[in-house]
């Protein structure tokens, strides 16, 4: 048996991306941060990690991977993220019924914010 514990992500500005994620989550460190790693974990609840690799990796686009974040209020969580240094991703590919805004953390990396207005949590993600 398996269990995805963590997801590594990396960075060039290691306290500011920190910052960042901590706040757009809810996370906090795991251990205290080291020069070049840190991994933030869910406050309250049963979710994977996010470790910050201060390694400095080349940004390709598309991404071959990005995070899909759930909100129960969409909106109000984009417009928040936008405040904390996160900009919405704009594509001409975009379904018109999609249920998702493709967004960008302060270094490019992508994650898109899913609408999930009947989303109570970690154990419903699982369903």
């Amino acid at each position: 048996m398996l269990k995805l514990a963590s997801i590594v992500i990396r960075v060039n500005d290691l306290p500011a991306q920190a910052r960042f994620w901590k706040a757009a989550l809810d996370y906090v460190e795991r251990d205290p941060a080291e020069d070049d790693w840190v991994v933030l974990k869910p406050r309250d609840a049963d979710a994977p990690c996010i470790a910050l690799d201060a390694h400095h990796s080349e940004r390709v686009l598309p991404p071959r991977i990005h995070l899909d974040i759930y909100a129960e209020d969409q909106a109000t969580e984009v417009r928040r993220l936008t405040e904390l240094g996160a900009r919405e991703v704009h594509w001409d590919n975009l379904p018109v019924d999609a249920d998702y805004v493709i967004m960008e953390d302060p270094e490019g990396n992508r994650f898109c914010i899913v609408d999930r207005p009947d989303w109570s949590g970690w154990e419903r993600a699982r369903d």
